[in-house]
């Protein structure tokens, strides 16, 4: 298949760790993994085996993920060269170890494959809620970087919405999708056969390793216990959203 050039990973600076992580089909890629201890956030980014390109943020000060895909189009299908998506939701703390922590980490040995110890099950996001990316910057000020490709394309929920609100939050950040009542619960992407129809799409996503924990050792020398590594996890998404074409969910084919 024809396919475009999708943009090239950011720059990264030296801080940046680079690991190459096993993925879930057994394929090996590099990904990198920064810290910024003074905005209190953190930042992933991985191309897998299609070329898709994706990222995630962690920012701890406002409390907000952001996952971004950047997926290459297929030109024989007449998509565009790239399409860009933006998943943003809630950030519980206890999901990543704290960013300072994270600036800290170094590895032994670069060239070895790293397997996460810890599969954290498959959690399915409904995104009912479109962000509106000229005030992104009231929600994360990651935003507007992170998702300047995807600008018609972020989405959120109403039960991040409604928390992020009680934070302070101004209600401009956030608009509403067409409800499921008004969609007359529309069909899945992949059940639609003329690409002009809306329907509901699909995106899966798989963080393939990401330090989770802490952990803590005991010593006879140390009255309290002390940091001494970290825990690896993986955790796959799904994630549901609202499209007006099905031209806009390529990906989303019969299995």
């Amino acid at each position: 298949k024809p396919l475009a050039a999708v943009p090239s990973p950011r720059p990264l600076p030296r801080a940046a760790l680079r690991v190459r992580v096993r993925l879930p089909d057994g394929q090996v890629t590099e990904e990198s993994l920064q810290a910024d201890s003074d905005a209190d956030s953190i930042s992933l980014e991985l191309r897998k085996p299609d070329g898709t390109l994706v990222s995630f943020t962690a920012d701890f000060k406002k409390d907000v993920k952001i996952f971004r895909a950047l997926i290459l189009g297929e030109l024989e299908k007449g998509q565009s060269q790239f399409q860009a998506l933006c998943f943003v939701t809630r950030l519980h703390h206890n999901e990543i170890i704290p960013s300072e922590a994270m600036a800290k980490l170094r590895q032994k040995n670069p060239r070895a494959v790293r397997q996460a110890e810890e599969m954290r099950g498959l959690e399915q996001l409904h995104m009912d809620i479109a962000v509106n990316f000229s005030q992104g910057g009231l929600l994360s000020p990651h935003l507007h970087n992170v998702c300047a490709e995807a600008a018609d394309a972020i989405y959120t929920r109403q039960e991040d919405v409604r928390f992020w609100l009680e934070q302070g939050v101004d209600s401009s950040v956030f608009e509403a999708l067409p409800k499921a009542s008004e969609q007359m619960e529309l069909p899945r992407c992949r059940q639609v056969g003329d690409r002009e129809k809306p329907c509901t799409c699909r995106y899966g996503l798989s963080l393939a390793w990401y330090p989770c924990m802490l952990k803590y050792c005991h010593s006879r020398e140390r009255p309290a216990p002390y940091k001494c590594g970290i825990r690896s996890c993986q955790k796959n998404y799904n994630f549901d959203f609202y499209v007006p074409q099905r031209q806009l969910c390529l990906w989303d084919e019969d299995p």
